[in-house]
């Protein structure tokens, strides 16, 4: 069995479910190329990384253009608002921390338990399982800047090859991504 890894992209199910028998990111790039409006001929490529990860790992296109390991709850690029770069904040399933593992005196007389799964899915707990029992979810915030350099310019205009730039775009970020995250989702994987 190969070693996890945090995020990837799945080319050959993007283009076998494209319409146009290329690729459906494409496609739903083309029909939302205004969300990009405010990227467009911006001298710094944060904002058009931004939209396009955002809308590669948009509910709209379920499964997403990036897919991600497991124990990864969410990954959002932003703009860091103090200096501009590119910061990625990614949400991973953990195990309780050291303190609360080694000795159940903290629990009282409440049985806590750990995040249900269900064929290896982390799930929220439903409203009934709440009704009965308690939970104790961990969960680690990683933010983490992604370097600007390699990634491309945004396009001036829509019709100037913006979906070949988004992904462009996006594969480099799903690179630097897994040189961050990735260690982090191995570790947690020996839990």
């Amino acid at each position: 069995m190969s070693e996890p890894v945090a995020f990837w992209i799945d080319h050959e199910y993007d283009r076998e479910r494209a319409t146009d028998g290329r690729s459906r990111y494409g496609e739903h790039l083309r029909r939302n190329a205004e969300e990009f409006a405010p990227a467009l001929d911006d001298i710094s490529p944060v904002s058009f990384a931004c939209t396009a990860w955002r809308i590669a790992t948009s509910p709209e296109l379920s499964p997403g253009y990036v897919r991600w390991h497991r124990r990864i709850l969410s990954a959002t690029c932003v703009r860091n608002q103090w200096d501009g770069t590119l910061t990625a904040r990614v949400e991973l399933v953990s195990p309780r921390p050291a303190t609360l593992a080694w000795s159940p005196d903290w629990q009282g007389d409440r049985q806590w338990r750990d995040w249900p799964q269900t064929f290896g899915q982390f799930l929220e707990p439903s409203e009934q399982d709440l009704v009965k029992t308690s939970y104790l979810r961990g969960t680690l915030l990683a933010q983490t800047p992604i370097p600007l350099d390699g990634l491309p310019e945004a396009p001036q205009e829509p019709q100037d090859d913006l979906p070949e730039t988004a992904r462009r775009t996006i594969v480099l970020l799903v690179r630097r991504l897994n040189e961050a995250i990735t260690p982090i989702v191995r570790q947690l994987e020996l839990w």
